[in-house]
């Protein structure tokens, strides 16, 4: 039930991870619709993630090099900035070479979430967090618990599952211990153009290279994994609202309607490719452990936030493609 029509308002926003796909869409998202808010992002300052990611946005944020498993260096930038609002993007999120790299993931997704936490703590500032949780919690789903609903038993299956995981719960635990505002939202899939390791990303990357002749074949791992699918500009829209509207130590699913497999989001790209794409399995893209059915109940973050997907889904895989497209023709150039 929604408890009020109130939304919070902030003018000062931490995106932590803000040079990565999910913060610097997020960035986007609320240079475009909150130009009021002052936006400051931590990026690490031996951090792989692709700059560029920011581009756009020059001159209108502020990013801090920072580690989060540096604490003095998080308490320092949390101590200066003095956000309202705290966006916990920044993760090692690759689910897969979480199998090759388990205990790198896990010290740095657990230490650097409670490095947040202990610095928000002890600065004596109240901003609303968000910690952003993923749907690879609940791992392989009985399914009697589908659609998945946000008191579904956790149930991992990746060493960057558990890490998400611990980084819930951390926050839950803030939240009851010390009475911090803090609201976690567990996003299940999203088009994402910028993060190239998400399978939908990879077959639109190959396809684009495909049609470029700068590659012959597209390679995957396993095509029945059932998931939904929304825009990220929709799962941004759906973050934002999730710190003005949800109430502090809850958790939120947020996923999409489109139900489809990964074999099915395939053969609907080579639909819409400009020539034949020829595909074959690679048995180094194929997990130890897979998830592969992932469907959301998402009445929950709806009901108290009004949220809605704007986006079809033909709208939000053309989006992807032109992305692919347009990054192919850099390569080329």
């Amino acid at each position: 039930m929604q408890l009020s029509t109130d939304s919070r308002k902030f003018s000062t926003v931490l995106i932590t991870g803000i040079t990565g796909s999910g913060g610097s869409y997020l960035a986007d998202y609320i240079d475009e619709h909150h130009p009021e808010v002052e936006i400051h992002g931590i990026s690490r300052w031996h951090s792989t993630t692709a700059h560029n990611n920011l581009q756009q946005l020059t001159g209108k944020v502020a990013v801090h090099e920072c580690d989060l498993n540096d604490f003095s260096a998080v308490f320092s930038v949390v101590r200066d900035i003095k956000p309202d609002v705290i966006f916990h993007f920044a993760s090692h999120a690759n689910v897969r070479a979480s199998f090759i790299n388990p205990l790198a993931v896990l010290e740095n997704n657990i230490r650097g979430t409670a490095h947040l936490l202990e610095a928000v703590r002890l600065s004596g500032l109240n901003p609303v967090i968000q910690i952003c949780s993923t749907s690879e919690v609940y791992g392989q789903v009985d399914p009697q618990h589908v659609p998945i609903r946000e008191d579904c038993p956790l149930n991992p299956s990746s060493p960057y599952a558990v890490s998400k995981v611990a980084q819930d719960l951390l926050g839950f635990a803030y939240f009851r211990s010390y009475g911090m505002p803090i609201i976690r939202t567990r996003m299940f899939a999203y088009l994402n153009p910028r993060r190239a390791d998400l399978f939908a990303t990879s077959f639109a990357m190959q396809v684009a290279r495909i049609e470029a002749g700068l590659q012959k074949e597209l390679l995957h791992g396993n095509l029945d994994s059932t998931r939904t699918l929304i825009d990220v500009r929709d799962a941004m829209e759906a973050y934002w609202m999730s710190v003005e509207k949800c109430r502090s130590g809850e958790v939120y699913n947020i996923g999409g309607p489109t139900v489809i497999t990964v074999g099915e989001f395939l053969s609907f790209l080579k639909k819409h490719a400009r020539v034949p794409i020829p595909s074959r399995v690679d048995p180094a893209l194929l997990r130890p452990a897979d998830v592969t059915l992932q469907i959301p109940d998402v009445a929950k973050f709806m009901t108290e936030t009004g949220w809605k997907p704007k986006y079809a889904f033909e709208e939000s895989v053309a989006h992807l493609l032109e992305h692919c497209r347009a990054e192919v023709r850099k390569e080329q150039s």
